[in-house]
């Protein structure tokens, strides 16, 4: 047997007489690694929150970056002079707004669209190339954004992207870190969403940086430098493939004593694996158009076509479609709303700015609570002839209908221009996002086979980057036909985000469709 880096070192460190019983000496190598072991998963999934936490979803603090740029003059050549009705003039920068909006628009769409070949990408080559690959992405974005100026201002489109992107798969490859935490999946799958959630504090570090004299240069250099922690966390604290579930005893990943990754899964406990991915009993996902479900086991395992029909996913889909373009359309026009509503105040602009982003660091804090309610039934009775998969199904229904209503309620507050109120929609928006990219990630690891996950979650977020092409549009229609008011909009938006509610309605049915037939088999 092979042991992973760290407990391979100390289990050569360790010394005994030659006379000491094999058996014993066996025992005792066993339990060492055992120990060092637990403290290696422990290791690995503190480093993947932290790595979310300042390098998973930076994108979601534009709000402060956009801010450093319009000081920086980027874009201003699309502010021109205008006049207004009392005969003065003054500059307007519409057009300055619109281009930093489409900055955010087009790479949040780049993300969804790049993030389906690379979880297919991601499913054929393993984690370890796919976080190569990210850290090469995510390197290229920081510098563009390091040696881009007023001048070079277009640098700004293909560098956010590039964060984007690679801050993504970044996420996508340490979400796996649940498998390893058993009856914790759903709590640590949320904790890491979370922490990806709260990312925005980067940019409000940067912006705050910015204001004591530190240059934008300065700080995207200093993370383009961090590359290379992720590339020690790449090889030391990540599987080469990819770690199953349900967990194969005596599982061990990282650089073995050899250097090579071991990736160990044992034959047996109900697993087969197939190209390093290891697939596990899924039960019955109802398709589009069926009334009955059809069985699925570990050796016939559910096609990635079959699940994508699956009225799971495309209800799934709307759902998180739905929410998302809420969501980011008001991220994306958060500066406009806090200039109109200030009356152009710059010092207003700048505090209602830092407390949006300082809210957001709440999202590590928030999104477990996502997990305590989808793992809620672990470690209780079930009723009888229930599966632990329909149970979690059963349990991500409040979920699904948290996400929905907080999003509702979201655009409601922020539909209404009252200042003070939109401290409470910064809540709103934290919990939103919070519960949504969590429940989202959760939802398919329950519903859907380990072996399409990545093309699945890859899928979703494409499709939804489809959807939110729609925020340029919008912004356009808000800018130029409504004057700068966005009321109809937001309640398009507002109406839209009812749909939401549809997902779980559906999953909430199926479980008492199913809890109705295990009640007539046991009668």
């Amino acid at each position: 047997m092979r042991f992973g880096l760290l407990s391979c070192q100390l289990t050569n460190l360790m010394s005994f007489p030659l006379n000491f019983p094999l058996r014993e000496r066996q025992t005792a190598e066993r339990m060492l690694v055992c120990q060092f072991g637990a403290m290696l998963r422990w290791v690995t999934l503190l480093s993947g929150v932290v790595e979310c936490l300042f390098f998973g979803g930076i994108i979601f603090g534009w709000a402060s970056l956009a801010v450093i740029l319009k000081r920086e003059g980027y874009f201003s050549d699309h502010c021109i002079n205008a006049t207004g009705d009392n005969s003065s003039e003054y500059t307007d920068c519409s057009g300055q707004d619109e281009q930093l909006s489409l900055v955010f628009t087009i790479a949040s769409m780049m993300s969804r669209f790049f993030i389906l070949p690379n979880g297919f990408f991601f499913d054929h080559f393993g984690t370890m190339a796919t976080r190569i690959l990210a850290i090469l992405v995510f390197t290229t974005g920081s510098l563009l954004i390091a040696f881009s100026s007023a001048e070079l201002s277009v640098l700004i489109f293909p560098a956010l992207s590039c964060l984007n992107v690679a801050g993504l798969l970044l996420f996508v490859t340490n979400i796996q870190i649940s498998n390893i935490f058993g009856s914790y999946q759903s709590i640590i799958v949320t904790l890491i969403s979370g922490s990806t959630m709260s990312s925005p504090v980067v940019f409000l570090i940067i912006k705050i940086l910015h204001e004591r004299g530190i240059s934008l240069r300065s700080s995207f250099l200093f993370i383009s430098g961090c590359s290379v922690i992720h590339l020690l966390r790449t090889f030391f604290l990540m599987p080469k493939t990819h770690i199953p579930y349900p967990l194969p005893e005596g599982y061990t990943y990282g650089m073995s004593c050899c250097g090579q990754s071991n990736s160990m899964v044992p034959q047996g406990a109900g697993t087969t694996e197939s190209n390093g991915i290891v697939q596990r009993e899924i039960g019955a996902v109802p398709q589009a158009g069926d009334t009955q479900p059809s069985e699925n086991t570990a050796s016939n395992v559910m096609s990635f076509r079959s699940c994508v029909l699956s009225w799971f996913y495309l209800l799934h889909l709307v759902w998180f479609c739905a929410i998302q373009l809420n969501t980011f359309f008001i991220i994306g026009t958060l500066n406009a709303m806090f200039a109109r509503l200030t009356n152009g105040d710059p010092s207003l602009v700048s505090s209602y700015t830092n407390a949006f982003a300082f809210t957001q660091l709440c999202g590590i804090l928030c999104a477990p609570l996502n997990g305590l309610i989808i793992g809620r039934n672990k470690g209780k009775p079930r009723a009888p002839g229930e599966t632990e998969k329909e149970a979690d199904l059963r349990s991500s229904v409040l979920s699904l209908f948290l996400t929905a209503l907080l999003c509702l309620l979201f655009s409601i507050c922020a539909s209404i221009p009252v200042l003070p109120l939109q401290y409470f929609t910064f809540v709103l928006q934290v919990l939103t996002m919070s519960f949504l990219f969590g429940g989202n990630s959760a939802f398919i690891r329950i519903v859907f086979p380990s072996c399409h996950y990545g093309k699945l979650y890859g899928l979703v977020l494409c499709l939804s980057g489809v959807v939110l092409l729609l925020q340029f549009p919008l912004t356009i229609l808000v800018n130029d036909v409504l004057q700068g008011n966005p009321l109809y909009v937001n309640i398009g938006l507002i109406i839209l985000s009812l749909l939401a509610f549809l997902h779980p309605l559906y999953v909430y049915l199926h479980c008492r469709r199913q809890a109705a037939h295990r009640l007539r088999l046991n009668s």
